[in-house]
């Protein structure tokens, strides 16, 4: 593309916008996100954790990107953005087997940018042929970056899947997606492949981290762990992306020994699914184990460990946020802001079947202090408990799952 140097006057219009860009309010960052994870073609990135986290950084990044090249040299040609935010995303993308035409979501995220740079260009000048040589030349730069950032990427992604067909990892990931696929593979075909045994009971996880400054380390080390708390000497461990490990071990873990261990890996989160036997058991528990990811991240919850048969329910109840929510807000009223130990107090009465006696060894308190704090919960609940106790209950899970706001 040939490209004019703009007049001095645009040149200085363009720097001042470039520094309003660089400073986004947050609503522009929420309608990038909105735009770049929504719809049909990205519904399997707006449902992975992982992949949802990289595209939002990638928003951010090719943003300040631009905007810091439009500082530096108004008007000027912007290079690709071939930082390590995209570049991540496009490794992790190959390795959950979807091709370029992911990257649909850049020109999702473009025509949000040109929305919201024209209107900046129009608050900067009410001179006419100022705003038309602003925008001429600016909505070209961002096209050309754009087109150019996808082409770097394009070409990052088939890198990465020629690496990712060579070698053991590509038969040993070609082998779990033909399982969790159900296809035809023989099982002895697949145990000889994978060196794991699939007659056994299994115990699927998902081991990822959100934490952009986590050591991607701490992911293999919590992968030990599982095998450790499920008394095993390694586990079946695939790199689904370079923040995420699928993971599978045979029985069932130990969990409090597991959330120990994770207290020395910050920044990692695992979710567990069902212990189930043989190679259905293999498919269904890491199914259970998406699903209780998914949760986790849907509902924002600051959980690190999370097993399936403990959010089975609360999964069912949450697959729809807003319905939930307000389901939460009618059946608790002003429950739901109480402090912690009111909500927590009742929420293990329930649990306990109602009986006082248990519920207060269960929370090494007083029985009299239980009491007081079920009256003060009582008390804040639109309807007697007595009336709808599963309710309550189960409106408390969600509130014992959900991030607070």
């Amino acid at each position: 593309m040939s490209w004019k140097t703009p007049s001095p006057r645009v040149r200085e219009l363009i720097r001042q916008g470039a520094e309003i860009a660089l400073n986004p309010p947050a609503e522009w960052l929420a309608e990038l996100d909105a735009a770049t994870l929504t719809g049909q073609a990205r519904q399997q990135i707006a449902a992975d954790p992982v992949l949802a986290a990289g595209t939002r950084q990638t928003n951010r990044s090719n943003l300040l990107f631009w905007a810091a090249a439009n500082v530096r040299a108004p008007g000027e040609p912007v290079p690709a953005n071939d930082t390590e935010a995209p570049l991540s995303v496009a490794r992790d993308l190959i390795r959950r087997g979807l091709d370029e035409s992911a990257l649909d979501a850049y020109r999702a995220g473009e025509s949000v940018a040109v929305r919201l740079w024209t209107q900046v260009a129009c608050s900067l000048t009410t001179d006419s042929e100022e705003l038309r040589e602003l925008l001429d030349v600016s909505l070209r730069s961002i096209a050309a970056f754009v087109d150019d950032t996808v082409s770097a990427i394009s070409v990052r992604m088939r890198a990465e899947r020629d690496e990712l067909t060579r070698g053991t990892h590509a038969e040993r990931r070609e082998t779990v997606a033909l399982l969790l696929e159900g296809a035809p593979i023989t099982r002895r075909r697949a145990e000889s492949r994978l060196g794991y045994g699939l007659e056994p009971t299994h115990t699927a996880a998902i081991v990822w981290t959100d934490a952009p400054d986590a050591d991607l380390r701490h992911l293999d080390r919590a992968a030990d762990s599982l095998a450790e708390a499920a008394g095993q000497a390694r586990p079946l461990n695939i790199l689904a992306s370079a923040a995420t490990r699928w993971v599978w071990v045979h029985g069932g873990p130990d969990t409090d020994r597991l959330r120990a261990a994770l207290d020395r890996l910050p920044g990692v989160r695992i979710a567990l699914g069902s212990t189930v036997p043989g190679i259905d058991g293999f498919r269904r528990s890491h199914l259970d184990a998406l699903t209780t990811q998914q949760m986790l991240t849907r509902l924002t919850s600051p959980s690190r460990l999370a097993s399936h048969h403990e959010v089975e329910l609360v999964a069912l109840l949450t697959a729809d946020p807003e319905r939930a929510d307000r389901f939460v807000n009618r059946t608790l009223g002003g429950l739901e802001t109480a402090p912690p130990e009111v909500v927590e107090s009742l929420r293990v009465f329930i649990a306990e079947q109602c009986n006082a006696t248990r519920a207060a060894v269960r929370l090494f308190t007083h029985r009299n202090t239980l009491l007081r704090r079920l009256a003060r919960a009582e008390r804040l609940l639109p309807r007697p408990l007595a009336e709808h106790t599963v309710e309550v209950g189960a409106a408390l899970e969600v509130l014992r799952w959900r991030g607070r706001p």
